[in-house]
């Protein structure tokens, strides 16, 4: 048992990055990996080690944040753009942060299946699989949302038809 707490513990900063980005929202971030955590732990004899635990933290966070969202439909969101900027390392010159600050406004921009995917890849560093379990979604599913995602960033950072960005691949 102290085995799966350690590992629940490990995964804390990650879930804490995962949820700035998807709420963008310092305070109601660390509430909803709070709940997830609370929920992780009374749970956790429902976890089968089949694998690793990151990924049933993650969709936990996950169904939490979308539970969330439904709740607060009726009400508009508020999003602060600045909130992604620091949670990602910070480029070198202004014309890089400029690009940064304009790439975390057009994720936010987008979709929130399209966002959620972005998100676990593209911050996060999770494979594809991994990312498509956690989303409970087809693997081409994911590759689907990925696509759109890239290019609709690729088009909200565009320039005149030409990317300001070049690490949106």
């Amino acid at each position: 048992m102290g085995d799966v707490l350690n590992d629940i513990a490990d995964c804390v900063p990650a879930l804490r990055r995962y949820a700035r980005a998807l709420t963008h929202d310092p305070d109601g971030a660390d509430d909803l990996v709070q709940d997830c955590l609370e929920r992780a732990i009374a749970k956790r004899s429902l976890w089968r080690p089949i694998g690793p635990i990151r990924p049933w933290l993650f969709r936990i966070l996950l169904n939490l944040h979308r539970n969330a969202l439904r709740d607060r439909r009726r009400r508009p969101a508020t999003t602060p753009v600045d909130e992604l900027a620091d949670i990602l390392p910070a480029p070198g010159s202004a014309f890089e942060r400029a690009a940064l600050a304009e790439t975390a406004r057009a994720m936010e921009r987008l979709p929130g299946e399209q966002r959620e995917a972005l998100l676990l890849v593209a911050v996060e560093g999770l494979g594809y699989a991994e990312a498509a379990a956690i989303l409970d979604i087809p693997l081409g599913t994911l590759m689907s949302r990925l696509g759109r995602a890239r290019a609709t960033l690729r088009q909200m950072t565009s320039e005149n038809g030409r990317p300001i960005l070049k690490a949106i691949k």
